[in-house]
């Protein structure tokens, strides 16, 4: 297996490889891509790629359509840098609701005049706030980092409301008995005093579903007069025009986000972070190390975990004479025509697995009587098959 980074990935991670995994540096020679912010849109993938896997969450760098019609799984990281998110987001409740930022800044200002101790307590009303204890926080996107920041949230005394009409069995195991799970997005907008968003970014004509500029004119006029937003999981979860205006008129008191742009980082009552959610060295290390394990198992045993273009599939590990791993379009009849494929060269198919997601599907075949790639050749001319490789 040839493996190529296309950013710095944690060593952490990359000594997860051994010695039959070999780091290239001419990218269309690589079976795999590790990858964290590097923008692939442009790029023309090699014959040779099978995966790419980013070490983080988000993938907006990555043209996912692209790699499914080329039948190159991505995979992502969930999780891994799911409490250095969570820390900043409780980082964030404590900054907009003192003026922490504004008092520093002041201390600053007068650090060289005599008798600094006397200013300090003369001058340090100005910036006086309000506690979190007691007040209403609404967590829109109850996954991993909506979760553990409704959790502490709740645990500093909170009152935590919980949107999220797709939340998975393990986050509602893991997510606290004191969270109210509410039905729709407008009971957090009319009863909260905070909140935060964790959600990915969808276009869809379905508002229920849609996120994209999701916190509008519209849902602002919904909301509490002085309620502070938190934005740590996509920029374009915001309409930045409205959330200006909003911040002008006092209907919002404070704009906390992690994507500053050209425009929110010139706001007036915005606290704009420097992208800092998973800046820290525990999650740059957890996730290269998931997104190292991910890429050696799909690559040695065929399995799928955490992908975003093709459906996740475990087939565990090979133990029969061979594994042939199938990306193809989600069409019908094309189990049929594998198995029919097989029998005409006379293997027999011992076991199968196949998942489908969206246009795509991906099928994993263990079979006996294996002798070489014609087998591979010969599924891959069936109409829809996008690649076929032998795992074993």
């Amino acid at each position: 297996m040839k493996y190529s980074c296309l950013n710095p990935i944690a060593n952490v991670g990359l000594d997860i490889f051994s010695d039959k995994h070999v780091k290239v540096e001419n990218v269309n020679e690589a079976d795999a891509i590790l990858v964290r912010s590097a923008a692939m849109h442009d790029m023309e993938f090699s014959s040779n790629l099978k995966a790419i896997a980013r070490a983080g969450a988000g993938v907006n760098n990555i043209p996912l359509e692209k790699c499914a019609e080329h039948g190159i799984v991505v995979f992502n990281t969930p999780g891994a840098n799911a409490n250095g998110v969570k820390e900043l987001v409780i980082a964030g409740l404590m900054l907009a609701s003192r003026d922490i930022i504004g008092g520093v800044n002041w201390v600053q200002t007068i650090k060289e005049e005599p008798g600094i101790a006397k200013a300090v307590e003369k001058g340090k009303g100005k910036f006086a706030g309000k506690e979190i204890k007691g007040k209403k926080l609404g967590v829109i996107g109850l996954g991993a980092i909506g979760v553990l920041v409704a959790n502490a949230a709740n645990r500093l005394g909170m009152k935590v409301y919980g949107y999220d009409p797709f939340i998975s069995v393990d986050s509602a195991w893991n997510l606290s008995r004191d969270v109210v799970h509410v039905k729709t997005r407008e009971e957090i907008y009319k009863d909260c005093d905070y909140i935060t968003l964790h959600t990915p970014l969808i276009e869809n004509s379905d508002p229920n579903v849609n996120t994209k500029e999701m916190i509008n004119e519209e849902t602002i006029s919904k909301m509490k007069d002085g309620v502070i937003i938190l934005n740590f999981a996509r920029d374009l979860l915001v309409c930045d025009n409205d959330i200006e205006a909003a911040l002008k008129s006092g209907k919002v008191a404070k704009y906390v986000t992690d994507f500053p742009n050209d425009k929110t980082a010139k706001m007036d009552g915005v606290i704009a972070i420097p992208h800092l959610g998973a800046s820290t060295e525990e999650s740059e290390d957890n996730c290269a190390m998931m997104a190292v394990k991910q890429l050696i198992d799909f690559i040695e045993n065929g399995n799928i975990k955490n992908s975003v273009n093709y459906p996740n599939c475990d087939a565990g590990v090979c133990m029969t004479d061979g594994r042939i791993a199938i990306c193809h379009r989600n069409i019908p009849n094309m189990l049929a025509q594998f198995a029919g494929a097989f029998s005409s060269m006379n293997v027999n198919i011992l076991d199968m697995v196949s998942k489908s997601r969206g246009d795509y599907a991906y099928t994993v075949l263990d079979i006996e009587n294996h002798t070489n790639e014609e087998i591979a050749a010969k599924i891959a001319a069936i109409k829809g098959v996008l690649k076929v490789r032998i795992v074993k």
